[in-house]
């Protein structure tokens, strides 16, 4: 059974930084694509960046410049590099995993952007 864990979130003050991952695991086969998600309180779930197994990567215009998303295929991990974050930053952050023909998704991890 695949299963999606997220990890590194945490409590940073604003202009900090963080490194989100992400890993699919229970399979042999690549993922096709992933996404980074965020919800903030009351908030519907957004699409922050995601990637394709090829590399092509997209990024929320807000987060341009800002934030870097990377892949390691071979282990099924996705990276979420987060810069300059602010209190608009703060959310659940909950990964996707296109992958073995099903959309997996984790538990979040929980990013709070305060001074």
């Amino acid at each position: 059974q695949v299963q999606v864990v997220e990890s590194g979130g945490g409590l940073v003050q604003p202009g900090g930084s963080l490194t989100l991952s992400c890993k699919a695991s229970g399979t042999s086969s690549t993922f096709v694509s992933m996404g980074w998600y965020r919800q903030g309180p009351g908030q519907e779930r957004d699409l922050v960046a995601g990637i394709a197994h090829q590399g092509l990567t997209n990024l929320k215009p807000s987060v341009q410049g800002r934030f870097i998303i990377a892949a390691n295929n071979a282990k099924n991990t996705v990276f979420l590099q987060m810069n300059s974050l602010n209190p608009e930053d703060t959310a659940v952050y909950l990964c996707g995993f296109t992958i073995a023909g099903r959309n997996v998704w984790g538990q979040g991890t929980q990013v709070t952007v305060s001074s």
